[in-house]
């Protein structure tokens, strides 16, 4: 990564000078600064257009309507917005992130790191009108789907033993499905969706929208947001996550290497 390298000639009246006893300039200094390159641009409004692509990479571009353009084309809080937890109080740590997706933080706590992505997919799915691919495996491996919930089916978990049965009328709006969600948000979680999705088994495979995930009670699950690649094929990512306590979605900062974060 190239740095940039400002060399400042302090001339005339500007100049630092190193004085004899008797007043006679000896020499004029060169100061050198070495500046790291920043790819933030604070006024922009969605995760694409917030974060720049470092010199020599390019962008990977998706087709309008699908879910990696769809996270590319996120909308974040103005850049100076902080991390809130799901009943009301800022986040203890602030120093780690570089955008908040717009994303709302329920006040129930459900909607942890998992839960937070979770939400993400399923939103994107109903706004394409893809409501009968809604669905999502419970840590039981159990797969339970919206139009399950929608036609009024509900869960009876006994240990690892799941059921359903008719115990509601249909109810196929949109309030009821953020009530499926925190269905989901109780049941699911990193272990399941470690062992539900599709693995990739290279680098360069990855995509925007994949997870990132260390399974696990407690594990932690991050999502690729954006994706920039080198002529030589060096890839860059960027993520962002829920957490736990749940709280705002956020993009996270490269703290490894300030010199190419985030």
């Amino acid at each position: 990564m190239k740095k940039i390298v400002f060399l400042i000639f302090v001339v005339g009246l500007l100049a630092v000078l190193f004085f004899t006893k008797k007043g006679k300039v000896v020499k004029n200094v060169a100061l050198s600064y070495v500046i790291t390159p920043n790819y933030i641009k604070k006024d922009g409004a969605t995760i694409s257009k917030r974060i720049l692509v470092p010199e020599n990479f390019k962008r990977t571009t998706y087709p309008a309507g699908s879910f990696s353009n769809y996270i590319q084309q996120y909308a974040l809080k103005p850049f100076d917005a902080k991390i809130i937890n799901y009943d009301g109080q800022e986040y203890v740590y602030q120093q780690g992130h570089v955008g908040i997706l717009e994303v709302p933080v329920p006040s129930n706590g459900l909607q942890q790191c998992a839960d937070a992505l979770i939400r993400l997919r399923a939103e994107y799915l109903w706004e394409q009108n893809r409501k009968s691919e809604i669905g999502f495996n419970f840590t039981s491996g159990h797969h339970c789907t919206w139009t399950t919930y929608a036609e009024g089916y509900r869960p009876k978990i006994d240990g690892n033993t799941v059921s359903f049965s008719k115990t509601a009328s249909p109810n196929h709006s949109e309030e009821n499905f953020y009530k499926y969600l925190n269905l989901i948000y109780t049941y699911a979680g990193t272990q399941s969706l470690y062992d539900e999705l599709i693995k990739r088994t290279k680098v360069e495979d990855l995509e925007v929208g994949d997870m990132v995930i260390k399974p696990g009670f407690p594990g932690h699950i991050v999502m690729i947001v954006d994706k920039a690649t080198h002529a030589n094929g060096e890839i860059l990512f960027i993520l962002a996550q829920g957490n736990t306590p749940a709280q705002s979605v956020h993009v996270l900062k490269n703290l490894n290497d300030t010199a190419i974060s985030p």
